[in-house]
């Protein structure tokens, strides 16, 4: 029987150890620097988000926040990595909706269930551009110009299986047309090849051509987002412009590993929430075409992003991209 309690005991003193242990992590949480890792190249939007949402929430948390770009994969490579990586708050990522990845890299053995999502950061339209040059001013004209003439138009396209070119596919589905698609790598050359005239037309995010429509160089016909932006003014939404039943956005949020503990992430939540709130980070965002989102909170983003996935595959589905 001694031996017995002397074992019973042992493992409760063990026990209350890693017990307070656990309680103590999670009350000092951070007492040092978090690493976000993003699952695309710099210079580009979620880059640049990224970014700005690390330094609001150092701001925020007390510590340093560093931002590790990881590209590859539509964000799946950066994903994978942070599924692996250990439950204690350290290790955090920015990419899309994980049905968007899910969908175009089915054979990646990447689940919801492994991460707990924190917080949407910020949604942004695309931009409708095109030659200066083509005989179509506005949405209306496009279309038509499109279905008198199937696949005459070319269309430049950031990759396959980018948010644009799932954009563009979506709107050949509910437009009934049909464009010839080029794949680039990158928005970058899709642009310049738009510009040239080798290509016709693009559907790009903000950051890749907000500067070519100002100049002149592109010109904007609308948005993929059914309503107007705040965050991209004196260009027409796609329902008013005359396309009813489209609408395609991109958006970035933060995830942490499967496990973490929800008093870390509930205070990784208030962190980005408070620090996304803070004056001028609004502008910042709206600068480069996105609007700030940030969740209500941690659960009413998962319900969101399980909401959202049928309707998330579906547009991988239309756009034919088959990607390993």
């Amino acid at each position: 029987m001694m031996l017995i309690s002397r074992r019973v005991a042992g493992f409760l003193i063990y026990a209350l150890i890693c017990c307070s242990s656990f309680v103590y992590a999670q009350n000092t949480y951070p007492d040092r620097p978090i690493k976000l890792i993003v699952g695309y190249p710099p210079g580009g939007a979620a880059d640049f988000v990224a970014r700005v949402t690390a330094e609001q929430i150092s701001r925020e948390i007390g510590v340093a926040v560093t931002v590790e770009n990881r590209p590859g994969a539509g964000g799946a490579i950066a994903a994978d990595l942070v599924a692996k990586a250990p439950p204690d708050g350290y290790t955090i990522s920015l990419y899309g909706p994980h049905a968007q990845i899910k969908a175009l890299y089915p054979k990646m053995a990447l689940e919801e269930g492994d991460f707990v999502p924190v917080t949407n950061i910020a949604t942004g339209s695309m931009i409708i551009c095109a030659n200066p040059k083509v005989p179509y001013k506005n949405l209306r004209e496009l279309i038509a110009f499109s279905k008198a003439n199937p696949g005459v138009i070319f269309n430049a396209s950031s990759g396959n299986g980018s948010t644009p070119h799932l954009a563009a596919a979506l709107f050949e589905s509910v437009a009934n047309v049909k464009f010839t698609t080029i794949q680039f790598k990158g928005g970058g050359p899709a642009a310049v090849s738009t510009i040239a005239g080798d290509t016709q037309l693009m559907f790009a995010t903000p950051p890749t051509v907000m500067s070519f429509i100002k100049s002149g160089d592109l010109k904007a016909i609308a948005l993929t987002s059914a309503k107007p932006s705040a965050a991209i003014p004196g260009v027409a939404g796609a329902e008013e412009s005359g396309l009813s039943g489209y609408n395609s956005t991109f958006s970035y949020g933060l995830y942490f590993p499967a496990g973490t503990p929800a008093a870390i992430t509930n205070k990784m939540f208030v962190a980005a929430s408070k620090g996304m709130a803070q004056p001028g980070v609004k502008q910042r965002l709206a600068a480069q075409g996105m609007d700030v989102t940030t969740s209500k909170s941690p659960a009413q983003f998962q319900v969101h992003l399980r909401t959202e996935a049928p309707a998330l595959a579906e547009i991988v589905r239309i756009s034919g991209a088959k990607l390993e």
